[in-house]
């Protein structure tokens, strides 16, 4: 999932911090080094993208990744629409903001779909990276209602609109919200 780069329309927590033009310029140039790590032969990329419109853009995204608009709705509800909507089979929806993710990580994700119903990457910050489920069967019809986006409930608040399924959890990765999140990542070669 990923957003077209615009000052004041992506990451404006962050662009409080730093200002929105660089919190804009962040966003491009991690969603580009994101994208290149994570073209894999072993899965399909498909970039869901907001808003819908940035779909048609042909200089934002790579220009062989399919794309789909996101649609409307809050986080939850554009994730329920892509994992219910896309073909049978095991499907990972990760976020755009998370610089350490890899292919190994998403390797290990699939891996846990395996053994498990559903899969999910935490953030440091008690929210999560990566949501997978296997899609043998329906998309649970409440899966992400209620959740507290933004806050450190919403992994444990998902976690408990689909009791019953068997999950996994892998990697705990770190996400960036604020120019805090910033500082190790530029001390660590990441930013």
């Amino acid at each position: 999932m990923v957003k077209r780069p615009r000052p004041g329309r992506v990451k404006t927590r962050l662009g409080r911090d730093i200002g929105m033009v660089p919190a804009a310029w962040w966003v491009r140039h991690q969603t580009a080094r994101l994208l290149r790590r994570l073209d894999d032969p072993r899965w399909q990329l498909v970039l869901a993208v907001c808003p819908d419109s940035a779909a048609h853009d042909r200089h934002a995204w790579p220009a062989h990744l399919p794309r789909l608009g996101q649609g409307r709705g809050d986080l939850g509800a554009r994730m329920g629409r892509l994992l219910r909507t896309m073909p049978p089979g095991p499907v990972l929806i990760v976020g755009g903001d998370i610089p350490a993710l890899g292919r190994a990580h998403v390797a290990r994700a699939f891996a846990a779909l395996g053994r498990h119903d559903a899969v999910f990457g935490p953030a440091t910050d008690g929210g999560y990276w990566g949501v997978g489920l296997r899609r043998t069967g329906a998309v649970p019809a409440g899966i992400f209602d209620g959740v507290r986006w933004s806050t450190e409930h919403a992994l444990a608040d998902t976690l408990a609109t689909i009791p019953g399924l068997r999950v996994g959890l892998v990697d705990r990765l770190s996400d960036v919200d604020t120019a805090a999140d910033l500082r190790p990542r530029c001390r660590d070669g990441f930013a």
